[in-house]
Formats: C-alpha cells, structure tokens, sequence
C-alpha cells in the first residue's frame, strides 16, 4: 500500500519539465510563423494572378495557382545581368575579406610589434563609425576626380576587400588555438605562414564558414551603395535590380511577388548548404559554441 502510495508522488515533478519545454516551443513556433509568414505570403503571392493578388480580403493559397508568373517577371529585366554581376561582385568581396582578414587577425593574434595594442583600438574604434558616415567621402574617392571608378565593378568591391567585424572574429577565435601548437610548429621550423596555413586554418573551419557565409550574404543584399555608384544595367547587382523593377511595375504586385522569390531562392539555397558544412567542421574540430 505505501508503495502504491508513493508512486503518484515520484511522477509528479515531471509534469513540470513537460510544461516548461511546451512552453518553450509554443514560443519558439509563433516566433518562427511571425518570422516565416512573409516569405509564405510572398511565395504565394507570386502564383496568383493580378486580381487575387489585390483582392481583399486576401487569399491564403492562390485558388489556380498559375506558373507563367515567373517567366513573364524574367523576361521583363535583364535579370541573368543582374545575377552575373551579383555573384561576381560577392565573390570578390568574399575572398577579399577573408585573404585581409586572416592575415590581420593572425598578426594581432600571433605576432608581437609595436603598437599592437593600439592599431587593435583604432580598427575597433572604426568599427563604431556607421555605414553612412563614409558614403560621402567614399563616393567623392571614387568619383571621376580622383580613382575614376565610378559605374565600374572596382568601385563595388575595392571598399569592402576589409572588414572590421572578420579581423575581430577571425582573431579572437585564432586567440583560442592553445599556444603549444604555435610552438611546437617553431620547434619543427614552420614560419608564420606555414603554420597560419597548416595548423590554424585546419582549426577554424567553422569560423572561416561563418565569416564567408555573413560576408557573401552581406554582399548579395547590399543595395544603397551599388545604388548610389552604378547607372547601368550592365553593373548593377540583383538588388537594386528588383528596386528598378518594382519601381517600372509597381502595381503588378503578382509580378513582383515572383521576382522577389527567384531573387531570395539562391540565398536560402546558399544558406542551407553553409549550414550543413558549417555543423561538419564545429563536429569535427570539437568547438562548443
């Protein structure tokens, strides 16, 4: 009887855990339905026609779903330029960033000199300075009276070959790398960039994903600065491409609907990849994060 007793006392507690996580999940799903819930209207959108679209109240599913959206959205904009240009321009930045921004890191990680210290404090203290302060004096660089780079591919990447942000993740995950690997690679005569190379780089897998990850994304979606320095369609990115195109079409909404769509799909294809590889490397070089 006593044991009868005691039983309903020791299941008790765990209705708690129980209630705790559900909690946690009912969170976690409306967060992720307020979050979704416009790329869902925007996907659907672009398979209905010009009236469903602006009908109101709106429908939830598109009652014919109609695919000739999408083709008819591609032929009206050179958008292959727009992608070519796109993933040009990413690229060039992507590799600028991380080549300027393993070697900085490495040097104020690794290497002792003069002023370490306080060239870490000035490149942080830029760091501080928004985006918008620099438009001006960039554009005045880059205009015809000095570099004449202005409506050229240089002018969208040659600003952004450096980032504040990669050098300081870059080197505080290099400051995490024991200093026993460092000078065991001494003893068996590495130089610096022999073991930046072959011991450092192996190791930060995962931040070197990240940092290409957030870099080429940041490049995809830049659009006030290709804006601001580009007239043509033969160089403007995909970005400002879809502002000219919802600017000519504005109220085919079921038109823009489609173009926002094959324009955002490359970069959740992108990011699920990124992903993917990204859990490979923290599994295999055992950072906790």
């Amino acid at each position: 009887m006593s044991a009868l007793v005691a039983a309903p006392a020791r299941r008790a507690p765990r209705l708690r855990p129980r209630r705790g996580a559900l909690a946690k999940h009912l969170v976690l799903i409306s967060v992720a339905v307020v979050i979704g819930f416009p790329f869902y209207w925007m996907v659907t959108t672009a398979f209905k026609d010009f009236f469903e679209a602006t009908r109101f109240p709106p429908t939830l599913l598109p009652v014919e779903p109609i695919l000739d959206n999408f083709p008819e959205a591609w032929s009206q904009a050179p958008w292959t330029r727009y992608f070519i240009n796109t993933l040009f321009v990413s690229t060039m930045v992507t590799l600028g960033e991380l080549v300027t921004g393993i070697l900085a890191a490495y040097a104020l990680a690794r290497m002792n000199f003069l002023g370490k210290g306080v060239v870490f404090g000035v490149l942080l203290a830029t760091y501080m300075v928004p985006n918008e302060a620099t438009i001006i004096p960039n554009y005045v660089l880059m205009s015809k009276r000095y570099l004449g780079l202005y409506d050229t591919y240089q002018a969208q990447i040659l600003p952004f070959l450096a980032s504040v942000f990669t050098i300081f993740l870059l080197r505080q995950h290099f400051l995490s790398i024991p200093k026993e690997l460092h000078d065991a690679a001494r003893i068996d005569g590495a130089g610096d960039l022999r073991f930046l190379w072959s011991v450092i780089l192996p190791l930060s897998v995962p931040v070197l994903v990240t940092v290409s990850l957030i870099t080429f994304l940041g490049s995809y979606n830049a659009f006030q600065w290709p804006l601001i320095m580009t007239s043509r369609d033969e160089l403007r990115p995909v970005q400002v491409g879809m502002s000219v195109f919802r600017t000519e079409f504005g109220s085919q909404y079921h038109l823009q609907m489609a173009a926002a769509t094959f324009v955002i799909a490359p970069i959740v294809a992108l990011y699920l990849v990124a992903q993917r590889y990204l859990v490979q490397g923290v599994a295999r070089t055992g950072i906790r994060g």
